[in-house]
């Protein structure tokens, strides 16, 4: 790829579609796929398939299409998720906890190392197969673990704080569930509104 060229925004947006959906044609053993037949899964339009992947370089081939495990791996490495990155989860609530039992970390290059909470019944529970730790904890741990993400589940008064701290112990990138918007200094943060999705999900009903 052309590190000088500019790649758009709603194109990257798509790739961790495109990893989904290829990581699910590699499960059923399809070894290559057409942008027209990945066009039927997606519901893009095979032009579209055809013009977000050219921005990456030629991956089909006329008359074969594309190799589904190349261009799996492709998009794994344009994506980052090639290299293992290390995530704790500060905030052991329902959603903190759902996140725990229920997301597929590995899947996408990221290893679950620490689960943290600042209540004190929620010390040493398990969730899976990690224990969950006070929040007092999170200096030494971070400090021998060196996590590279912080999932945020805390309440929103706590989550600015909470960022700085972590960002102070070396932690640069935030998964945040919290109902605001962080911005961190020293740190790439995804704010996770999931209000907004429903309200999107409404207004196509109401077209």
């Amino acid at each position: 790829m052309d590190s000088e060229k500019k790649i758009s925004p709603a194109v990257i947006n798509r790739l961790p579609r495109y990893y989904r959906y290829l990581g699910d044609l590699l499960e059923s053993d399809i070894t290559r796929i057409s942008s027209k037949e990945l066009s039927a899964k997606m519901n893009i339009t095979a032009s579209q398939i055809r013009q977000d992947l050219n921005n990456f370089g030629g991956f089909g081939q006329q008359g074969y299409g594309y190799n589904v495990e190349s261009l799996y791996e492709t998009i794994r490495s344009i994506l980052g998720s090639d290299v293992e990155k290390k995530a704790i989860i500060v905030g052991m609530g329902n959603l903190g906890t759902a996140l725990a039992l229920n997301m597929n970390f590995q899947k996408r290059g990221v290893r679950l190392v620490g689960l943290f909470d600042s209540d004190p019944a929620k010390k040493g529970q398990k969730a899976g197969a990690l224990s969950i730790y006070g929040v007092e904890a999170l200096e030494t741990f971070c400090r021998r673990e060196k996590p590279d993400i912080a999932v945020l589940t805390v309440p929103k008064t706590a989550t600015q704080e909470t960022a700085r701290f972590l960002v102070s112990l070396g932690v640069r990138g935030f998964w945040n569930f919290a109902n605001m918007e962080l911005h961190t200094d020293g740190a790439t943060v995804e704010n996770v509104h999931m209000g907004d999705s429903l309200m999107m999900l409404c207004y196509s009903l109401k077209q």
